[in-house]
């Protein structure tokens, strides 16, 4: 099993680009204070209450998958929709190509879906001769960059305006403009005649409703309707994970994603797409189908404890409050879903030695968890997946320095009166100016081995001059 490592080149180019680090910090800043302001106890009382029931909901429909999904498939059909069942993201492309072929479809307008993303749709699509435009806005400019979200929810949160309008001037010909509101305009003129055209619209889906076969979009922009209303042909594309049993359920779920994701109490526009256009209806598709993906999901499904990940609600708010994410961004993640999130299901969906190094990519500090809607135990996640990554490592068969290194330690920590001489050796070693600041790095020899690339990119804490034990002692003495 071959087994990658970081690109460490990659990631020193984001830490170096002051443009790019303003940009993730000041953005998601923005975000982790709108959702602080929106969960206030005096706002939101029941906030935590939310958090245990939706996690609840989640885990009822996760571990009664093939129950929920079976009726969903009949409450769809039931009202004129049809479900098709993809084992993987060949399947479900596959498909899109031969209903377009049909349909005899050359543009497929679409709307935001990590989902899609996921499978690399508009790749394939264009591959078979189909245009496939993105009409959220931030995807928009992301398909004009030929680039892939930043993001789970901001997908081009790491260009600025000026960025923008580089952009647009090179790929639509149109005057440099840096004002947002003037490019959103610029934006909108361009899609209008792109809906007007569209033979097939896209989505994914925020939520399935089991219990009535409707598939809930929940967007800030007016695109989402303008995909699922005006072409012929609704494709819904969603993995089978968004079940959720009953639609009063919503109310538990749409009161914690706006806020978690944007820190608004609610979202602009909340979309039930239940079927085909009624003939009393004078507007909607014509046909409705539905993309139930699997694509590795039942995988996760076969781990009890690791299929928690599937509780995801796709708000972004891990990415946010993440220091690992802050830092590196999204593009230095292997895959499409970045951040905390992204750090547990890349390496299940894509296998554990796809990039060994990204259970890795964390802190352990716990936020994600904290501010997680439906509380997945990331921390505890990561550390299952390193301890997977470890194992894998160990039958191939570690370095010898490393074999040697842990061996010093497990001798050094059965022996207490040694153990307490090397810590204050250390505490001189490392004891830095002795004005409290952080360490940057180790002084020779240290510098020489493993702990010169640990501090390349982490500051250490001055080690006290007084270690725990010693502190106990004195205390113990005090107190007889």
């Amino acid at each position: 099993m071959e087994m990658s490592t970081a690109p460490h080149a990659q990631f020193r180019e984001t830490l170096a680009d002051s443009g790019l680090q303003d940009a993730i910090y000041s953005a998601t800043g923005r975000l982790m204070e709108k959702r602080l302001a929106t969960i206030r106890p005096d706002v939101l009382p029941d906030y935590q209450e939310l958090r245990e029931r939706a996690g609840a909901l989640k885990k009822l429909a996760i571990e009664n998958l093939d129950y929920y999904l079976e009726q969903f498939e009949s409450n769809v059909e039931a009202r004129g929709g049809r479900v098709v069942w993809c084992r993987d993201a060949g399947e479900a492309a596959e498909f899109l190509v031969k209903l377009a072929r049909e349909k005899d479809a050359r543009l497929l307008t679409k709307v935001k879906s990590m989902t899609t993303e996921e499978i690399g749709l508009n790749e394939h699509l264009q591959q078979h001769g189909l245009e496939a435009v993105e009409s959220d806005l931030g995807e928009f400019i992301v398909q004009l960059a030929r680039s892939r979200p930043y993001h789970i929810v901001a997908p081009a949160l790491n260009l600025t305006r000026y960025d923008v309008a580089d952009l647009f001037t090179r790929t639509l010909g149109v005057e440099r403009e840096t004002v947002p509101e003037n490019q959103t305009k610029i934006a909108r003129r361009v899609l209008r005649e792109k809906f007007l055209a569209a033979d097939i619209g896209i989505s994914g889906a925020n939520f399935l409703v089991a219990d009535s076969g409707a598939v809930v979009l929940v967007t800030n922009e007016g695109n989402g309707r303008m995909c699922t209303t005006l072409p012929r042909v609704h494709v819904a594309v969603a993995g089978i994970e968004k079940l959720i049993p009953r639609a009063q359920d919503l109310a538990v779920f749409l009161k914690l994603l706006g806020r978690s994701a944007t820190g608004q109490p609610l979202t602009v526009y909340t979309s039930f797409l239940a079927g085909p256009r009624r003939a009393n209806e004078a507007d909607g598709p014509g046909e409705f189908y539905v993309l139930l993906l699997d694509n590795g999901r039942s995988r996760l499904l076969a781990d009890r404890e690791k299929r928690q990940s599937l509780y995801c609600i796709r708000c972004g708010a891990c990415l946010n409050h993440c220091p690992v994410y802050r830092k590196i961004g999204g593009h230095n993640y292997p895959w499409v879903y970045s951040g905390p999130i992204g750090t547990v299901i890349s390496p299940q969906f894509l296998g554990i030695a796809h990039d060994p190094w990204l259970p890795f990519a964390s802190s352990l500090c716990g936020a994600c968890a904290e501010v997680c809607p439906v509380k997945i135990d990331l921390p505890k996640l990561i550390l299952e997946l390193r301890g997977e990554v470890v194992k894998a490592q160990s039958r191939e068969g570690a370095s010898r320095l490393e074999r040697l290194g842990f061996r010093v330690w497990s001798w050094l920590m059965r022996r207490p009166k040694l153990y307490e001489l090397a810590g204050m050796m250390g505490s001189l070693v490392l004891s830095g100016s002795g004005d409290g600041k952080w360490l940057r790095g180790v002084p020779f020899p240290l510098s020489a081995g493993p702990l010169k690339a640990w501090t390349s990119v982490r500051d250490l804490p001055p080690l006290p001059s007084r270690s725990f034990r010693q502190m106990w002692r004195t205390r113990q003495a005090g107190s007889r």
